[in-house]
């Protein structure tokens, strides 16, 4: 969720002429080979989140944003009613909560299927957000560890969502190239307001994004540009709700928000 690099720019291969994301039009189904659920939560029972499975992200971490994300406080984290809930919350001296959970040191994924069914938050300032980094990323930092971003969403623009892709090379050809093509895609909710399935197939060579379990596009490996891929090596889920921000927060905040409301109905993992 990182925004050094443009918005709505999936830079890594386009100036390389690759194809990195397939017409919208085009469709298929899950790969049904990939079907061994390997890790999962449900969300069920109430309270906090299962410690064993999830860690916490603390304090004002990046992009500019509004919110301090809070270590393990149910008043922004909590699971209820068979939901994870992370709300988004204003106090009386104007201060902003929220919550960031992720599966560092708990759980890494390599290859095969992650599905998250989730409903966005509604509300100008809104920056909800399912994605991935590298494990190694304390080793070899920002973008080098890589990240794959399977949902990002801004309340301003309530009936769109993007995925992206960054890594290493799209940001040198971001900063360094005279004329880098930048060009986007997202995708139209049907009815944002409602629970909708955001998904990965990841695999050696490639990353295919699937929405509802509709396929909606790809990311290819280019062999004549490894500094492009970063895809071959164990990641960890995040799950965040950002308020504001360097993309977030372009519009403005709107105060009526809060509580600004994001809810996971489940993630699962398939090998």
């Amino acid at each position: 969720m990182s925004t050094t690099v443009v918005r709505f720019a999936l830079l890594a291969a386009v100036a390389a002429g690759a194809q990195l994301f397939a017409d919208e039009g085009a469709k298929a189904d899950y790969n049904p080979e990939i079907s061994k659920l390997v890790w999962s939560d449900e969300f069920d029972g109430k309270g906090l989140l299962d410690s064993s499975k999830w860690d916490y992200e603390e304090g004002y971490i990046r992009n500019k944003e509004a919110q301090f994300y809070t270590r393990a406080d149910a008043r922004n984290a909590r699971v209820e009613n068979g939901v994870l809930v992370i709300e988004a919350l204003k106090d009386a001296d104007g201060k902003i909560t929220s919550a960031s959970v992720n599966t560092l040191g708990k759980f890494d994924f390599l290859y095969g299927r992650v599905e998250v069914r989730a409903r966005v938050p509604k509300g100008r300032g809104t920056w909800p957000a399912i994605w991935m980094m590298g494990t190694d990323i304390r080793s070899v930092s920002w973008p080098k560890c890589g990240e794959i971003d399977i949902l990002e969403q801004v309340g301003f623009n309530p009936e769109s969502f993007q995925a992206n892709v960054h890594t290493y090379g799209s940001i040198v050809l971001d900063k360094n190239s005279k004329n880098p093509i930048k060009k986007g895609w997202k995708r139209l909710f049907e009815n944002y307001t409602d629970f909708h399935t955001y998904a990965l197939e990841w695999y050696p060579d490639k990353l295919k994004f699937f929405y509802d379990g509709e396929f909606i596009g790809e990311y290819k490996k280019l062999d004549d540009r490894p500094e492009y891929w970063h895809f071959n090596k164990p990641m960890y889920l995040l799950i965040n709700l950002a308020i504001g921000g360097s993309w977030g927060g372009q519009k403005g905040i709107d105060e009526n928000i809060f509580p600004a409301r994001y809810e996971i109905d489940w993630v699962r993992y398939y090998k």
